[in-house]
């Protein structure tokens, strides 16, 4: 997840009247799509009744990124009742996800290995 600046999103929300929310919150689903949520697209935010329902399926991916750090129902009554408050409350577990998601470490480069009952070849 991107680090931003609580001040930066709350300026941002404030002065563009909105706007900047919710370029943050399909800015926000595909970072966590890309971590594993399932959220649909953003564009159901525009849709009467089916952006409750869409909001609920954002806050579940909030609760897959965070690792269960801030819940489906916190992040659902933060976000729908104190709007750009909720966004600040959300950002700032975004801000405490460490990184990108784990990727499997490299493994060290192992010596050929010789087939069972073959006898080494000799070093000259």
């Amino acid at each position: 997840m991107e680090n931003r600046s609580l001040g930066a999103v709350f300026l941002l929300t404030f002065i563009t009247f909105g706007i900047y929310g919710i370029y943050w919150h399909v800015k926000t689903k595909s970072e966590m799509n890309a971590r594993g949520a399932e959220i649909p697209t953003a564009w159901l935010l525009i849709v009467p009744f089916v952006n409750i329902w869409w909001l609920w399926k954002y806050c579940e991916g909030v609760e897959h990124v965070t690792g269960g750090k801030l819940s489906t129902v916190t992040a659902f009554l933060v976000l729908w009742l104190l709007g750009f408050i909720g966004m600040l409350i959300a950002q700032d577990a975004f801000n405490k996800v460490q990184g990108a998601p784990a990727a499997a470490a490299p493994q060290a480069p192992q010596a050929p290995q010789t087939p069972v009952g073959t006898p080494p070849t000799p070093v000259v």
